[in-house]
């Protein structure tokens, strides 16, 4: 007896947040998909606040609106009116404020808001085929196609096989694909905290030779005012940051970013993760395309990861949707390298730009500090620079696909 073999248009290994995201954005277009994920619904779907948000950048936010997820946000999320940066606690801070009438820079939401959007938006798309707690446990991409043995034991089949698994992406490895890759020896400690004084929609940015120390906008909650805090230790100190009880955390806390805030709580459990860089040599094979962190990964320093993944998101769904009406073949060579093409330079730029940040705002000393002070005044006097940063930080600058302009493909 031969396996039921149940067929897509397109197979996409990962259902986290890239993963799904691409899924809803090839639905809205009548492309069919099914997705693997290993997770279990209850644990995505955990309802208590794990400490985690992101920052999805306005042309993001576009496409989440293009694709009809953004609904399920709405009075979730809290604008980013400004960002502020410093080198320390020094004077000499840069500011990037958006013109007026222009909307906020992006929005930050928790990562469980972002989760349960998605999962929302997957239940309701007829053309997206969400398994969880499934894994493919064999993978063969061939001239005619790609099919999948999964965990349960059905086998799926498309033509084109979609890699969204994260850093440790199995079907890169088994592309055989280089990768590029380094560690910072350093580890992001990611919390929620509260605190006394409204931020304002502020996100900061605070420089020190250990590493960023990041206050990001989150909505109030019942108990008052809340930022998400990513801050950048030395990977030997990041077991004992963990350890810390809240109240010596937050004395650590209220030090790098001084009073601004006034009296602080804890919002949320702490977590950490490792730094590190890569950069895969490639981003398609044969029948083959990478998203996210599948294809790179980079520094949080400008809260940009995530949002790289979805302009992976939609210039790969254009580039799809362009081959369907053409009658293609979606795995065909010309549509990856049109992809391959589209994503190279905008996420070797991202990357070496947040990798060379880093490495610059970590060099110690007064000299180091007194010229990256100079820098951060030249391009708070210079207003073509600041509006070149802020392109990049609303995720606007390059050539834009349709869906992060907002734009019907």
């Amino acid at each position: 007896m031969t396996d039921m073999i149940d067929r897509a248009d397109v197979l996409i290994l990962g259902g986290g947040l890239v993963g799904l995201t691409l899924g809803l954005a090839l639905d809205a277009h009548g492309i069919s998909s099914i997705v693997i994920d290993p997770a279990r619904r209850e644990d995505v779907l955990r309802p208590g606040f794990d400490g985690r948000a992101s920052a999805v950048a306005s042309a993001s936010g576009r496409m989440l609106e293009a694709i009809g997820v953004a609904p399920r946000l709405a009075g979730l999320g809290c604008p980013i009116a400004s960002i502020r940066v410093s080198d320390g606690l020094a004077p000499g801070v840069l500011d990037f404020e958006p013109d007026p009438g222009s909307g906020p820079l992006g929005i930050m939401y928790e990562n469980r808001a972002l989760r349960q959007a998605l999962h929302a938006a997957a239940d309701d798309a007829p053309s997206l085929d969400l398994r969880l707690e499934t894994r493919a446990i064999e993978v063969v991409r061939g001239e005619a196609g790609v099919t999948a043995r999964l965990s349960d034991g059905r086998t799926v089949a498309a033509p084109l096989l979609i890699g969204a698994e994260g850093r440790r992406s199995p079907s890169r490895e088994a592309a055989g694909i280089a990768v590029a890759r380094w560690s910072y020896d350093h580890q992001a400690i990611i919390a929620a905290i509260g605190h006394e004084h409204p931020h304002g929609g502020i996100a900061h940015e605070i420089f020190y030779p250990a590493g960023p120390f990041a206050l990001l906008p989150l909505p109030d909650d019942e108990a008052g005012h809340r930022s998400a805090l990513v801050w950048t230790v030395k990977a030997a100190d990041g077991p004992a940051m963990l350890r810390l009880g809240d109240r010596a955390f937050l004395a650590e806390a209220s030090r790098r970013m001084g009073a601004m805030l006034g009296h602080l709580r804890v919002a949320g459990p702490r977590s950490s993760y490792p730094l590190g860089f890569h950069h895969a040599a490639r981003i398609t094979a044969d029948r083959l395309a990478l998203v996210g962190d599948a294809a790179h990964g980079i520094h949080p320093i400008a809260g940009q990861g995530l949002n790289l993944g979805f302009r992976d998101v939609a210039a790969l769904t254009e580039v799809l949707v362009d081959g369907a009406r053409l009658g293609l073949d979606l795995g065909d060579r010309q549509l990856m390298a049109r992809y391959e093409r589209w994503r190279a330079l905008d996420t070797l730029a991202v990357a070496g730009a947040t990798d060379g940040l880093a490495r610059l705002f970590g060099v110690p000393g007064r000299t180091a500090s007194a010229i990256r002070r100079t820098g951060l005044g030249i391009v708070q006097r210079t207003p073509a620079l600041k509006r070149r940063f802020m392109a990049e930080a609303r995720g606007e600058a390059g050539q834009l696909p349709s869906l992060l302009q907002g734009l019907p493909i």
